[in-house]
């Protein structure tokens, strides 16, 4: 990555104002979590509440902290590029590495939910597990095959079911509230532990909707005003996920009881169907299966682009860095959606609700470091530039970058012994490619200066 001309900054040029980078991290985050979240969350009660809002002020701490360096790093790339630019080649090596676990194992957790609310309007999908896995997988290899050939219109499509996920969310938000049953909310805590657990791993539940809260700060170099409008947007953004997230799960538990809601493969879909009748559910579960297959299409699509941007950086194995006849990284999307398929098939026999909670909080594991890193990557960048912070300017980013570290710590312990282990490992999996990829680009660059040498003499 540091072989490669940095773009300067401008105040004037891109194509993306605020209004465009709002939507852009809105329609990131609102995915296919809040469709099957309600029914992760029933177990806990309404304490689970709890989780939301704590995920909610800490997911707004990162968005600060993203929206600062975004001033601070003019380049393109996100996460990747602050890392890079604060702790060497080395820590983003480690961040485009843990992106591309969290985006091959969300991947899996989209199609499950996808598979969920397709049960809702097919029932034999639901009732036979081979189905099911048949219809998770058929999706994930469906979409690969055609970003492998190329869809000019992806983005039209990513902007369309934006648009049309947002309908039933803000319906069953807003208007769910006329047929809550109070009787529903009690007792508070219904998950058999202390209230300070319940909080916990609900919250390391809920993080798997926030991730994507960088969204804004990745295409930096076609932002308009990029200094002013990545922060803005980042901020307005998480506000307003925030409160579809907070209100849509307030009305899933008040108007179903916490056994029928925790075992819904479509819980959003059932809310919608005791509020409006049949035609409710049928609506609210086509409009998951938009939204999750419009999240499907766009992380097939980052599950490409991040190995094959990693490989031509010289981070990612070369291998990765080919492109097709059609001119897409066809060697990126079918390594990254053949080790979706894997996780799917090894964790679809636990059931629809299980293996989705499994696998999203194996991505918000993956996600954490490249979080926890750029918490407090401000301060080296600084550093680095020669630059010494003082005064007020010191507390701000000391203290940003002390709740955003800990948040993601914290969050990083919550998601549990298991599924922290394997997270661990995958991350730590990456340590000997890394050394590959060097070893091998120093060989080339001795093969180069051998052969020149014998040219010369």
């Amino acid at each position: 990555m540091t072989d490669r001309p940095l773009p300067e900054t401008t105040s004037t040029s891109g194509a993306l104002g605020l209004t465009a980078c709002i939507a852009l991290v809105v329609g990131n985050m609102i995915g296919s979590g809040v469709f099957l979240l309600p029914a992760s969350l029933a177990p806990f009660g309404p304490i689970a509440i709890g989780g939301w809002i704590l995920t909610s002020a800490g997911a707004l701490v990162l968005a600060i902290i993203f929206g600062r360096l975004s001033r601070v790093v003019s380049k393109p790339g996100g996460p990747y590029a602050y890392s890079q630019e604060a702790f060497g080649d080395f820590a983003g090596f480690i961040i485009a590495w843990g992106y591309w676990i969290a985006l091959w194992t969300g991947n899996a957790a989209v199609a499950v939910a996808l598979v969920g609310y397709l049960g809702f309007l097919f029932p034999i999908i639901a009732e036979v597990p081979m189905y099911g896995l048949a219809t998770a997988l058929v999706a994930i290899w469906s979409l690969t095959l055609i970003n492998i050939r190329g869809v000019e219109e992806a983005g039209l499509v990513q902007i369309v079911t934006t648009v049309l996920k947002l309908v039933p969310l803000i319906l069953i938000g807003t208007l769910g509230i006329f047929w809550i049953n109070p009787e529903n909310y009690l007792p508070v805590n219904q998950s058999g532990t202390t209230a300070v657990s319940a909080i916990s791993a609900a919250a390391a539940l809920t993080l798997w909707a926030y991730l994507g809260l960088e969204s804004a700060t990745v295409p930096s170099g076609d932002v308009i005003e990029p200094e002013k409008t990545i922060p803005r947007a980042t901020v307005i953004g998480v506000i307003i996920a925030a409160c579809v997230y907070i209100s849509v799960t307030a009305v899933s538990m008040g108007v179903l009881p916490a056994e029928t809601l925790g075992v819904s493969a479509a819980p959003l879909a059932a809310v919608g169907e005791v509020m409006f009748g049949t035609l409710g559910g049928i609506l609210v579960a086509c409009g998951a299966v938009i939204s999750t297959f419009g999240t499907l299409n766009g992380f097939t699509l980052l599950s490409g682009q991040v190995p094959y941007g990693a490989a031509l950086d010289r981070v990612f194995p070369a291998a990765l860095g080919q492109k097709s006849k059609f001119g897409t990284p066809a060697n990126a999307l079918i390594l990254s959606n053949v080790l979706a398929s894997i996780l799917i098939i090894l964790n679809f026999a636990q059931g629809l609700v299980a293996a989705f909670n499994f696998v999203i909080l194996l991505a918000v594991v993956a996600s954490l470091l490249p979080y926890a890193i750029c918490a407090v990557a401000e301060i080296m960048i600084r550093l680095n530039g020669g630059e010494l912070l003082r005064g007020p300017e010191l507390a701000k980013v000391v203290v940003l970058g002390g709740l955003g570290f800990i948040y993601s710590v914290w969050a990083f312990i919550g998601s549990g012994a298991e599924t922290v282990l394997l997270g661990s490992v995958l991350l730590l999996a990456g340590v000997p490619i890394h050394v590959w990829v060097r070893w091998s680009h120093a060989k080339s660059l001795e093969d180069m200066q051998k052969n020149s040498v014998s040219k010369g003499e």
